[in-house]
């Protein structure tokens, strides 16, 4: 039996109750939707999903690149932006006349408008694509990492186990598939909390782990500039590899989306249009921004300068799969499978905006089809609309395609970060506050709110270049079939 499509939880349409009132009800807020449930554990939830993520792994090796001054300054001074620019957008939720912005591009078109607001379309739907196909990656390599483990276990430490990522990234997207059937983003919360706690897991586990190496005796070489040249590595790969390093950091940093969508780029609206309106939804996520930060700071510092002075210059590039650690093997496995776990939550927080974003344009342009329009309800609770079914499912199949062709844990990560970070987390926040407040031109304010700018896009641009030479690299000598 079929009725007509309700939109999910980030579109409902307004109820005539609501339009007839003008104020929010027991059942609807003040816009006419769904009453909201969200609070700052949730947010929180969701935001530590999407910070402390794969990005960790690579932590150690970014430092022993860059070294134990410049590493840990880079690290905070992603930190502090991140959070900066999350509270900027976190008062951007609202417009000038009190009107909700319920998406990124919403923000933009309420107070920039113009060519901008495609420019952030672009960027952050872009990122989003970028992001799933990096955690199949990441996943995938994971879930390979187990099945070695036990390989090593069992014939030794020397035996190459090689392993096939492409059979694990198939079951990666098979479960995807069947997650991105979830119509509501809220009906998420839950797949978020379970996935906030594996990465905990996995991050205290590599932590530990390396603690362990470092009080075990090993003396690992490490520098304050890190790698050596001429001993390391030659002087162009420094530069590149250093290059590289911010732009894995940037990756780690990647959550501005979730405030409005994590990365206080994408998804704090998002997310944010999920909070409910009292208390203000732009303190709630202040908070949950700062509580989200501090925790992904103080992990990454401490995985990242712990993990380098573990594995010193020679750090490899994901320290749970990269096999810096072999014993114990079934601490390894858990680890690697707490990954496994939290990117299955993770893949859906950063995928269901894009899919509400194309299932919402496709409605608004052909709002008579019964393909995209109409529900079919099983057992009276259930819906399944089969517009939803095909296009989610070809998604997850492409962005698997896309992950089998590029296997490649840091340089992917790594050119994410880049793409990514200086648009939606520094360019686009800090012009909807210049726009917001009325900052005059050549204020003091508004000129160093500028420098800001221009400084992170000049880092991001060489963190890019140092990426894209390392895919390069990667792809000239990467062999199909074989694990990377």
């Amino acid at each position: 039996m079929g009725k007509e499509f309700q939109k999910n939880s980030m579109y409902l349409e307004q109820t005539t109750e609501a339009l007839e009132n003008g104020q929010a009800s027991k059942s609807y807020d003040d816009d006419g939707r769904v009453k909201r449930t969200g609070t700052m554990l949730t947010a929180s939830a969701h935001i530590i999903t999407a910070v402390i993520g794969s990005g960790v792994l690579s932590l150690a090796w970014a430092i022993a690149q860059l070294g134990w001054v410049a590493g840990p300054a880079v690290l905070m001074a992603f930190s502090f932006i991140t959070y900066f620019t999350s509270t900027l957008l976190a008062d951007s939720y609202r417009s000038l006349q009190g009107n909700r912005n319920y998406t990124y591009m919403d923000v933009v078109r309420s107070h920039l408008g113009g060519f901008k607001v495609q420019l952030c379309g672009l960027a952050q739907y872009g990122n989003l694509v970028g992001v799933t196909i990096g955690y199949t990656i990441t996943a995938s390599i994971s879930m390979v990492a187990v099945k070695r483990s036990n390989c090593f276990h069992k014939h030794g430490h020397e035996d190459k186990c090689l392993i096939s990522n492409y059979p694990f990234m198939i079951i990666f997207a098979a479960i995807q598939i069947i997650l991105s059937q979830i119509p509501n983003f809220h009906k998420l919360s839950w797949l978020s909390i379970v996935a906030a706690i594996m990465s905990f897991a996995y991050s205290s586990i590599g932590l530990a782990l390396s603690i362990a190496k470092v009080a075990g005796g090993g003396h690992a070489r490490t520098t304050l500039t890190g790698t050596t040249v001429g001993v390391d590595v030659s002087g162009s790969d420094k530069v590149w590899k250093s290059f590289q390093a911010i732009g894995d950091i940037a990756f780690a940093y990647a959550y501005s989306t979730v405030l409005i969508e994590i990365q206080a780029n994408i998804w704090l609206i998002n997310l944010q249009d999920t909070l409910k309106s009292e208390p203000a939804e732009n303190k709630v996520m202040k908070k949950a921004s700062f509580v989200g930060v501090s925790t992904t700071t103080i992990f990454y510092v401490l995985c990242g300068c712990v993990g380098y002075a573990a594995f010193g210059n020679n750090a490899p590039g994901n320290f749970l799969t990269g096999f810096g650690f072999f014993e114990p093997f079934w601490l390894i496995d858990f680890a690697n499978i707490c990954i496994a776990i939290h990117l299955i939550g993770a893949y859906q927080v950063f995928a269901q905006p894009l899919f509400g974003f194309v299932e919402k344009s496709c409605r608004e342009r052909w709002p008579q089809s019964k393909f995209i329009n109409t529900e079919y309800t099983i057992y009276g609770h259930s819906c399944i609309n089969f517009f939803r079914l095909v296009w989610r499912t070809v998604y997850v199949i492409l962005t698997a395609l896309v992950a089998m062709i590029f296997p490649f844990f840091n340089g992917f990560l790594g050119l994410i970060g880049a793409a990514s970070f200086y648009p939606l987390t520094v360019y686009f926040p800090i012009e909807i506050y210049i726009a917001q407040a009325k900052i005059p031109k050549y204020s003091f304010t508004w000129m160093w709110l500028k420098i800001l700018s221009w400084a992170c896009l000049i880092v991001s641009l060489v963190a890019a270049a140092g990426s894209v030479q390392e895919l390069a690299h990667d792809v000239k000598k990467y062999k199909p079939f074989k694990t990377q």
